[in-house]
């Protein structure tokens, strides 16, 4: 047991002495440092050729960075790469029903690398400013029809200074003839809006198409359910993450982000409102009859309130039993003024009043049951009952709650193929934030999943990568903290090395048994060993014992048995023998019979 404690204490004293030392080290660091260099320049050639296991691990690869490049038919693609932003109209317009000052759509884009870059040479779209208006747009390679293709669109989003209110939604704006690119606002038409959007602790991913009725021509908005899944960290651990929307010829539609799914469903099924009315509708000129009934329960009309009912009484009184304990001080007041308090030397009777010593509890009530005028305690009335009330029963007249009838939907239409969707032209962004430096890139539309994984892969991939490889492992980290916080060597040590060693300090010294080798050589038993033999022989007699009685009743049993045995095997004899004597006598006296001798004369 004291090695083991002595091994504890050495742990401790290691781990205390470690940071003591890391300390030391940093207080000479300074004047090192000449000493550093020019050994430096002696021994580099030895650290070259020998590369010791003690060397510092070599820096993590770098990853280079390839402009994504389409590998099939898309309507759009945008990396940015090129560092302009040719193609690109900024808006110039102002929002409807909004303050002067603020209606102007002037917030600056830039195309920049990401600030904590790992990948020199990525450029992306940057929202450069705050609390403004932005808007840009640009045109399609060629408009999308929703026919018999699919509908991919993807992007890449980093909120670099995290998020407190904004958005970062792309929308798809409808092929129309009255479209300017120049005045693009919050009104201008779109097909579909997809993208985060967040403010406050509300975290969306919307994905939200606009929808023509076939009957009035108008469009309405139709916004997918929310995802189950959790989209804080998108918006907050300051990555890069791959945002993308499927939309299928058949309804159905799925929405990833980093590839892998968090919302799915169909446009039928999954929006709201939904794309179809209903058939049937309540008349909004249905009217409630005046002596409709919905009451369940009504309280009983013959029932009577008992004589004895007394709605006067108390719900509390005193207990009258009660005793007022021995030393109560009547006398005393519960509380007294401070005697130490003081008037404030700014105290002022004419503006404040006349002063008064703060209250305080009084010092004699201490040792005391209680200060001031007793009462008697309330308890419980067990005569009191409250208001009489008549006692409810099931109404007769119950006939359910009303609800006005259902009549067709005068406005009913059934479109089975919402995905077939006014086309779209061109993409724009607008958006307001109260953050800046949102991060977009490489945009993507198309309408085949491996050509959007490949531009994926090309793109977000080599960022994920890159992002990777510039992260040190578990026990990199772990020593980084250390080395900025040296009280955590004694963390490691306690919750590393000491549970190891204990687990194999317990594990190798259990008790061992004393072998006859160690004995003394003297005849002279030692006393342990007596208790063990005496222990041991009385054990071994009392099983010897046993195992004598066990034997001898066995061979009593045995005994028995046989005993039994040969009695039945000795009757079976003796009937034997006497069957065989019977058998014997008659056969003599049949052959006495039949002997000549025996025979009478015959009488001629």
């Amino acid at each position: 047991m004291e090695l083991k404690w002595l091994l504890c204490v050495t742990l401790l004293a290691l781990g205390i002495l470690a940071v003591q030392a890391h300390d030391m080290d940093e207080d000479n660091d300074a004047d090192d440092v000449v000493d550093i260099e020019d050994d430096l320049d002696d021994g580099i050639e030895e650290v070259e050729e020998s590369k010791s296991e003690t060397s510092s691990p070599p820096p993590a690869p770098k990853v280079a960075y390839r402009a994504p490049v389409p590998t099939g038919e898309v309507y759009f693609a945008e990396s940015f790469d090129k560092g302009t932003l040719d193609g690109w109209i900024l808006s110039r317009a102002k929002k409807d029903d909004t303050d002067d000052e603020i209606a102007k759509y002037d917030g600056k884009w830039e195309v920049q690398e990401m600030k904590e870059t790992k990948l020199p040479g990525d450029k992306g779209l940057v929202m450069v400013t705050r609390a403004k208006h932005h808007a840009i747009s640009s045109k399609l390679h060629k408009p999308f029809v929703f026919d018999t293709k699919p509908l991919i669109i993807q992007y890449e989003v980093n909120f670099q200074n995290g998020i407190e209110c904004g958005g970062a939604y792309v929308k798809l704006l409808s092929k129309i003839p009255e479209l300017n690119l120049d005045q693009f606002h919050d009104k201008t038409p779109y097909t579909i809006m997809f993208g985060p959007d967040k403010c406050g602790e509300d975290y969306k991913l919307h994905f939200i198409f606009r929808h023509k009725n076939p009957k009035t021509g108008k469009y309405e908005e139709k916004h997918a359910k929310r995802p189950d899944a959790d989209l804080k960290s998108y918006f907050t651990d300051k990555k890069t993450h791959l945002y993308t929307l499927v939309l299928n010829p058949d309804n159905s539609f799925e929405i990833l982000v980093d590839q892998t799914v968090v919302n799915s469903g169909n446009l039928l099924n999954d929006m709201s409102p939904p794309v179809n009315p209903p058939r049937e509708i309540e008349d909004p000129n249905d009217q409630k009859p005046e002596d409709w009934d919905e009451r369940p329960k009504i309280p009983d009309p013959d029932a009577v309130k008992p004589d004895d009912w007394d709605e006067d009484a108390p719900a509390k009184i005193a207990d009258e039993n009660a005793v007022k304990p021995e030393g109560w001080l009547d006398d005393e007041p519960e509380y007294v003024a401070d005697p130490d308090a003081e008037k404030p030397e700014d105290w002022d009777e004419d503006m404040d009043g006349e002063w008064e010593a703060p209250q305080i509890a009084n010092p004699k009530c201490e040792a005391a049951p209680g200060c001031g005028t007793w009462q008697r305690p309330m308890i419980d009335n067990p005569n009191y009952k409250g208001k009489w009330k008549p006692p409810m029963i099931d109404n007769v007249n119950y006939q359910g709650i009303w609800k006005p009838r259902k009549i067709p939907n005068p406005d009913f239409f059934e479109d089975l193929e919402p995905f077939k969707m006014t086309p779209v032209s061109a993409v724009g962004l607008e958006l307001w934030s109260m953050t800046s430096d949102i991060f977009f890139d490489n945009f993507i539309i198309c309408s085949d999943r491996a050509v959007a994984d490949d531009w994926a892969s090309d793109g977000w991939g080599l960022k994920k990568a890159a992002d990777g490889a510039a992260e040190p492992g578990v026990v990199g980290q772990m020593m980084a903290a250390a080395e900025e916080r040296p009280w955590l060597w004694v963390v490691y040590i306690l919750t590393v090395a000491l549970p190891v060693f204990l687990v194999i300090l317990f594990c190798c010294s259990g008790k061992k048994q004393p072998s006859a080798a160690e004995y003394k050589k003297t005849d002279a038993p030692q006393p342990d060993v007596v208790d063990d033999e005496k222990e041991e022989e009385k054990d071994k007699g009392e099983k010897e014992e046993e195992e004598e009685e066990e034997d001898a009743n066995e061979e009593k049993l045995e005994k028995q048995k046989n005993d039994a045995d040969l009695g039945s095997a000795s009757q079976e004899e003796e009937e034997d023998e006497e069957e065989e004597d019977r058998k014997h006598a008659s056969e003599e006296e049949e052959t006495v019979n039949r002997s000549p001798r025996n025979r009478k004369p015959r009488k001629d």
